[in-house]
């Protein structure tokens, strides 16, 4: 980084510089590329991809459609030549700073401006400014950037680091370079490579805007403002201002929120880059809260430079006023540590999922889609994310929705499954990466956490010579002692420092899962966060998810397939079968298959019908979410965290995702919508025994009725018991215990559904459905599903009621199940179900196209 020069702060001088604010001249429009030595040029999209231009120009066909991935793995193996020529304002060539912006490039990069060699890039996740004053012409200016190959790039790095790095999840086999992992040498996404829920597509090109800047004297280059403490009215603020400035200048710097003055200073500036640090107070400032625990205000914030007479520079920002602290006390016994996130002094229970990237080709992701993913985490009730490590640090939009709507974020650095090595490029490459990412996502209120790695510090097993992954049985003793002396100085030096100087108010956490420093997470571990992955890979039953509960559960899950329509995308009816070579390579896991039949014969009726498998591996996959998410939710504040893997897909595959890769809803979106409401009644097995209680987010005391009664599959109410409860701010209240034998009062456990439900004014919880046998053994009755639609002014509204249980309805429209307000649930007999169909999908009666299912039929 650049030498930051301290400003001086005067009290009695003014702004002499002349000059104008930024221009800035837009320069995706007018590419062309070529594989590189053919001089074949086609027009070319930027922000893009080499795969997706050639798509467009019909040069491939769509590499998600069935097995076409394969067939475009020669893409990632040459260089690529990309060029446009522009013309600039005469008027611009008088300004002080003319500067080339690259947001972002992907990866190894040769930029050329009319013949001269001004960048060499090689991280993906870095972003470029370039000084091209004397470069540039009034007319015919030409911009040329080469792409070499990742592959063969990596293949050269691997052999000069002279012994292979484990990167388990890198397809290589895939990519037709047989047993080399070479993913980890690039500062690259992770998932590119391939993943066990991605494909094996290795993108290059100009990922992100490009574009001329030209100021003169003095440029704001960054505005962070962060919360050093808070009381009930007031607020004491820490401010840190960039600024660049051509020469030595004297300014007034203000900084207002369009009503009031937060400061005003006269600066001298030198030339450089100049830190403003101030510390001032806020009288009855609003804050900014996560989801459901109060509003997300933001501060719109100007900042400016100036003299008496005009404005220099200025910069606009979004601030949000809050404090967030992770805390880890000691247990009373002293055998464990807490892990909680704390916001403005309230704790705080983490409902979400883990996030990855929206496709593969990530400048297709629009703002309309981001609104999209971040809208399902809004509609599920989450108010926490995890943006995992093997894929990008997000685009802005992705940061300021989740401001927006309190969606707190656990952010990985982009390190996940692999050791990586340690040499002065790689590092020096490290560093600069964190420290900009740092920069540009501090300001985030949203940014709960900065995290150093996924899963590594686990998979190696540092501390314990029988623990780990078996990775550091692959090495010499001096080889372990390079590769983890390199991981050492990465996550426990780098970036520990780079956030501690930077982000200094936001915790760091050097490894998902870790137990702290020293200690390895395992199921038992009672400190740190911690994978449990008991269930699916090791092939636990859903029961134990009540079993291993850790502090925080950041990653659990389990499979499922996309819905029917959205499989019909990218296969032909003849891959309609789970083992059909094309829905074999949509999933990613070895395994998977095999083990979501596995867990499907435990709990239901196999069914032979493809479109019948798909529906009910949704109710399976959804199901034992929703008992992984109640048995974190049961023990708090012992747990204080619940984020399943995952939220999205980046293709269309079949994998842990509650929401397929064309957005649509799985049964699991529904399902965790409905456990994640802040105040849940909440019921299951122990034994011969059922407990039920309810589940408070809400920073109140709660007083009302929990109401249990069992119900026939023909509606009869054969036992009912209310039950008063109290509970205090963020609790749970005493658990009621009650035999099976006793809710199914004489009748048959196979037929019979015990209800819970909350009574108490103010309270808005769905009610809780519990079965006392599996699904597989369900008495479950004939159903005749009584349908009527009608409108409001945005939806259509499907009433629906049956006389007897209908189990796990499915409403799809143009076979379409996941776009509706709720999907996948049990009608009770004699009760009127609502749900809503926008009118922005379906502008005319959808009735024609209405179609019902539920699990009677699947069998």
């Amino acid at each position: 980084m650049k030498r930051i020069l301290s400003v001086i702060i005067i009290s009695a001088l003014f702004c002499n510089v002349s000059g104008q604010q930024r221009i800035r001249k837009d320069l995706t429009e007018g590419w062309e590329f070529t594989q590189s030595g053919l001089d074949e040029w086609l027009p070319a999209g930027v922000p893009g991809t080499v795969q997706t231009d050639l798509m467009v120009n019909g040069k491939i066909k769509d590499p998600y459609y069935g097995i076409v991935e394969r067939k475009v793995q020669w893409i990632d193996k040459v260089d690529w030549t990309y060029r446009t020529r522009f013309d600039i304002d005469p008027s611009w060539t008088a300004a002080d700073r003319a500067e080339l912006v690259f947001e972002g490039l992907d990866t190894y990069a040769e930029v050329w401006l009319n013949d001269s060699l001004i960048l060499s890039a090689s991280n993906m996740f870095l972003s470029y400014r370039i000084d091209v004053k004397g470069l540039l012409k009034e007319q015919n200016n030409e911009l040329s950037i080469t792409f070499r190959s990742p592959i063969l790039e990596g293949l050269k790095k691997q052999a000069a680091y002279g012994i292979r790095l484990p990167a388990i999840n890198d397809q290589s086999e895939t990519g037709q370079i047989g047993n080399n992992q070479v993913s980890i040498f690039t500062r690259k996404a992770g998932y590119h490579f391939g993943w066990d829920w991605g494909p094996r597509l290795v993108p290059s090109g100009i990922w992100k805007p490009v574009y001329l800047e030209f100021w003169n004297k003095v440029r704001i280059s960054d505005v962070y403002i962060s919360t050093a403490s808070l009381t009930d009215r007031a607020a004491r603020l820490h401010a840190e201002i960039t600024v660049e400035s051509d020469s030595t200048a004297f300014c007034n710097l203000i900084l207002s929120d369009g009503s009031a003055v937060w400061f005003s200073e006269k600066v001298i500036l030198a030339a450089g880059t100049n830190l403003i640090s101030r510390d001032f107070g806020l009288k009855n400032p609003k804050l900014w809260w996560p989801r459901d625990y109060g509003d997300q205000f933001l501060y719109k914030i100007t900042t400016t430079l100036s003299d008496s007479s005009k404005v220099f520079s200025e910069d606009q920002t979004e601030v949000g006023i809050r404090t967030i602290r992770l805390v880890q006390d000691p247990d009373p016994d002293g055998n464990g540590r807490s892990f909680y996130f704390e916001v403005n002094g309230v704790p705080v229970f983490a409902k979400g999922a883990n996030y990855i990237p929206n496709d593969v080709f990530l400048p297709r992701v629009t703002t309309e889609e981001y609104g999209k993913v971040i809208g399902s985490a809004v509609f599920a009730n989450m108010n926490m994310l995890r943006v995992w490590g093997g894929g990008i640090y997000e685009n802005d939009i992705f940061y300021d929705l989740c401001d927006r709507y309190g969606i707190l974020i656990w952010q990985d650095f982009m390190f996940a499954c692999s050791m990586y090595p340690g040499t002065p490029d790689f590092l020096a490459s490290v560093t600069e990466e964190a420290n900009q990412n740092i920069i540009r996502l501090r300001k985030h209120p949203c940014l709960a956490l900065w995290c150093g790695n996924n899963e590594m510090e686990a998979a190696w097993g540092p501390y314990d010579e029988k623990m780990g992954w078996g990775w550091k049985n692959l090495y010499s003793p001096d080889q372990r002692e390079m590769i983890w002396h390199a991981y050492d100085t990465v996550f426990h030096s780098i970036l520990l420092n780079a956030v501690n100087s930077l982000d200094p108010q936001i915790p760091y956490w050097h490894s998902s899962p870790s137990a702290g420093m020293g200690i390895l997470a395992t199921n038992e571990t009672r400190s740190g966060d911690n994978h449990y992955w008991g269930v699916w890979h090791q092939k636990h039953p859903f029961e134990d998810f009540n079993k291993y509960i850790g502090r925080f559960m950041s990653e659990y899950g389990f499979q499922s397939f996309p819905e029917f329509d959205a499989v019909k995308k990218y296969t032909e009816p003849s891959d309609w079968d789970i083992e059909s070579q094309v829905m074999t390579s949509h999933q990613r896991s070895g395994i998977g298959n095999v083990r979501i039949r596995e867990y499907m014969a435990s709990d239901y009726v196999i069914p032979k019908d493809f479109s019948h498998f798909l529906y009910v591996s949704h109710l399976l996959q959804a199901e034992g979410i929703r008992s992984a998410i109640g048995a974190h939710r049961r023990n708090k504040p012992y747990c204080m965290g619940t984020l399943y893997w995952q939220l999205n897909d980046c293709w269309p595959v079949a994998s842990w995702s509650g929401t397929d890769y064309y957005r649509n809803y799985k049964a699991l979106h529904y399902f965790a919508r409905k456990a994640y409401e802040p105040v849940v009644p909440d019921s299951y097995h122990r034994g011969d025994t059922v407990e039920f209680c309810v589940i408070s987010d809400r920073n109140i005391r709660m007083r009302g009725t929990l109401r249990i009664r069992t119900v026939t599959f023909d509606g009869q109410t054969i036992f009912q018991q209310d039950q008063p409860f109290r509970t205090e701010p963020l609790g749970i209240s005493t658990k009621v215990k009650i035999p099976a034998s006793k809710l199914a009062n004489g009748r048959d456990p196979n037929s019979v559904v015990v209800i819970t439900s909350i009574v108490a004014d103010g309270v808005n919880a769905s009610e809780n459905l519990l079965y006392l046998v599996k699904p597989k053994d369900l008495d479950l009755p004939a159903v005749n599903i009584n349908t009527r639609i009608l409108e409001d002014a945005n939806s259509w509204l499907i009433n629906l009621s049956s006389a007897k249980l209908a189990k796990n309805v499915m409403v799809t429209w143009k076979g379409r199940a996941g776009i509706f307000s709720d999907n996948y649930f049990d009608l009770i007999p004699g009760k009127q179900t609502t749900i809503r169909l926008s009118k922005t999908l379906c502008k005319d009666n959808p009735e024609k196209e209405i179609q019902i299912f539920s699990l009677q039929e699947a069998r």
